[in-house]
C-alpha cells in the first residue's frame, strides 16, 4: 500500500494531475458521451433485481458526507486513531469542496434516465458544495462519492499496511463498490466515477505522505 503513497513533487503525482486533466478535457468537449451513454442505458435497462438494488442502495449512501464525517469523528475520539480521523475529516471536507468547484466548471448534466428498480428507502444524495458557482454544483462530474471512497480505502489501507501487509489492500473494494454503485442507481456515468477516483487517489496520497499513519498499527517488535 505504501507504493500508492507519493509527494506532491513525485512523478507518481504529476502523472495523475496529468491523467486527471486529460479525463476532465475528454469529459468537457462530449469526447467520451458515446461510451457514457452506451454504459448507462444498459444499466437503466437491467436494474429491477430488488436484493441487488437494494444492495447497491446501501453501498451508494454509506459515501455520503455525513456518514464519512461521523465515521472520522469516531475515529477522532479513540487516542489511537486520532490522527486517522484528522486526516480523514480535512480530505472529506477538501474533496467535497473541490469535486463541488470542477463541476461548475466542467457542468455536465447527470444521466437523464428514471430508475426503475426497487424504491429507494431514502432519497439519493448529491452531497458537493461551492459559492459563487456559475455551473452547477450538483453536475455530474467528477463523482464527489467516488472521490471520498478511494480517500477512505487509500488512508484506511495505508494505516493498516504494516500490521497486514496484503490485507490492507481489501479496502479498495470500498472505492470500486462505491463506484459501480454511482453508476447502478444512474447518478453517475462512468467516467464521473473514473475522474473522482483519480482526485480521490491524488488527495489522499499526498496527506498519507506526510501524516505517517501506518505507525499508529505498526506491529511491536520483539
Amino acid at each position: 500500500m505504501k507504493n500508492w503513497i507519493f509527494d506532491i513533487r513525485s512523478r507518481l503525482f504529476v502523472l495523475l494531475v496529468i491523467i486527471f486533466v486529460i479525463v476532465s478535457t475528454l469529459v468537457y468537449f462530449h469526447i467520451t458521451e458515446s461510451f457514457d451513454q452506451f454504459v448507462i442505458t444498459f444499466v437503466a435497462n437491467n436494474v429491477g433485481n430488488p436484493y441487488l438494488d437494494i444492495v447497491m442502495q446501501i453501498i451508494t449512501e454509506s459515501g455520503d458526507t455525513t456518514y464519512m464525517l461521523g465515521f472520522g469523528i469516531l475515529m477522532l475520539l479513540i487516542k489511537k486513531t486520532r490522527r486517522v480521523g484528522i486526516t480523514l475529516m480535512i480530505l472529506i471536507v477538501l474533496s467535497t469542496i473541490l469535486t463541488g468547484y470542477i463541476k461548475c466548471g466542467v457542468d455536465r448534466d447527470r444521466p437523464d434516465f428514471v430508475y426503475e428498480g426497487a424504491p429507494f428507502p431514502v432519497p439519493i444524495s448529491r452531497d458537493t458544495f461551492a459559492l459563487f458557482c456559475e455551473g452547477g454544483p450538483e453536475a455530474s462530474y467528477p463523482s464527489g462519492h467516488a472521490a471520498r471512497a478511494m480517500i477512505f480505502g487509500v488512508i484506511l489501507g495505508y494505516s493498516l499496511s504494516e500490521r497486514f501487509p496484503r490485507g490492507s489492500y481489501l479496502l479498495l473494494l470500498y472505492p470500486i463498490l462505491i463506484s459501480i454503485s454511482r453508476v447502478y442507481v444512474l447518478q453517475h456515468f462512468p467516467m464521473d466515477v473514473i475522474g473522482g477516483t483519480i482526485l480521490g487517489v491524488m488527495l489522499a496520497g499526498v496527506m498519507a505522505k506526510r501524516t505517517k499513519l501506518y505507525k499508529i498499527f505498526e506491529k511491536s517488535k520483539p
